[in-house]
């Protein structure tokens, strides 16, 4: 399948487009970043674009059988400025909206179009339990994958509709786990925050198994938690991951120095949220490390 794709030449990337072409799939990647497209698939179509702005990037839209759209500014890594936030929220909903555009305009364009979404849908929560069928938060978070996930909708006319609601992506390269591998390996490593909060976990070899099983299914339609079984808290990873390492962990990084370095965006890891991955399992989707001890395991071997 000829696939048109945003957002994948980061962590996530990195490992997904060796995914997709090891599928058999044609790339079409299309960024702001072009040369580390081209580092990371010499064999793909690389388009130059801002997808946050209608262009003749467009056009190579209608070329394709298929959409992965996963671009996002990350939302974890800086204070959330007015400015950063409008960049969080443009990066996905007009990103999407301009896609769908192109899809819906196209004479015979993508039959599948797979969008990423966030777990913080729900808002933020250390009581609640959620499941794709729970209503969304009513925080900035919440709000923005409400208004990403509402901008895929036009394209359901037109073709298949597959939304991953990504939980915390785990690997040992980057995303939340690299940043805590260095520190663990210098023995003070520990929890953030209270520890108590949940933490919905994948690791990112399934989630790019995930969406290569998207891709080809038929039966993948509408909303799926891209999220392992078992959640855990903040204090459980933590301490699995000091035992796979070998390492203490017990200093935790305390909240108020986490706010002062990140301000409203430490609120994605000090709050977190439970979240189930019912309609996975209904569709039969088999986790290649349905634990965090497995996924730990294999992640910090590969990094070592």
């Amino acid at each position: 399948m000829r696939l048109f794709t945003t957002g994948c030449t980061g962590f996530i990337g990195q490992a997904l487009v060796p995914a997709l072409e090891a599928a058999g799939h044609e790339l079409i990647l299309a960024t702001r970043h072009p040369d580390r497209a081209r580092r990371l698939s010499p064999k793909a179509q690389v388009v130059e674009a801002d997808t946050r702005q209608p262009g003749p990037w467009q056009a190579h839209v209608a070329t394709a059988e298929g959409v992965i759209n996963l671009a996002g500014e990350p939302i974890a890594e800086q204070r959330w400025t007015d400015e950063h936030k409008t960049l969080i929220r443009q990066s996905r909903v007009t990103t999407t909206r301009n896609l769908v555009e192109a899809v819906t305009a196209a004479d015979s364009g993508p039959q599948v179009f797979v969008s990423g979404s966030a777990v913080g849908y729900y808002g933020a929560s250390k009581a609640g339990e959620y499941s794709e069928a729970s209503p969304g938060g009513t925080d900035f978070l919440a709000r923005v994958c409400q208004e990403w996930e509402a901008a895929t909708r036009p394209a359901q006319a037109c073709c298949r509709v597959v939304v991953l609601r990504i939980g915390i992506v785990l690997g040992p390269d980057g995303g939340a786990l690299g940043k805590m591998l260095p520190v663990f390996r210098l023995g003070v490593g520990g929890p953030v925050g209270s520890g108590r909060q949940w933490m919905s976990w994948i690791h990112r070899t399934d989630f790019c198994r995930l969406t290569v099983a998207a891709l080809a299914d038929p039966a993948f339609r509408g909303v799926y938690n891209a999220v392992a079984p078992n959640p855990v808290t903040m204090g459980e990873m933590a301490s699995s991951l000091g035992r796979t390492m070998g390492r203490p962990s017990l200093l935790p990084v305390p909240a108020p120095l986490l706010q002062a370095l990140l301000g409203d965006g430490a609120m994605v890891v000090l709050k977190g949220q439970k979240v189930r991955a019912d309609a996975l399992g209904e569709r039969g989707f088999s986790f290649a490390y349905p634990t965090l001890p497995e996924a730990l395991k294999e992640i910090v071997h590969a990094s070592s």
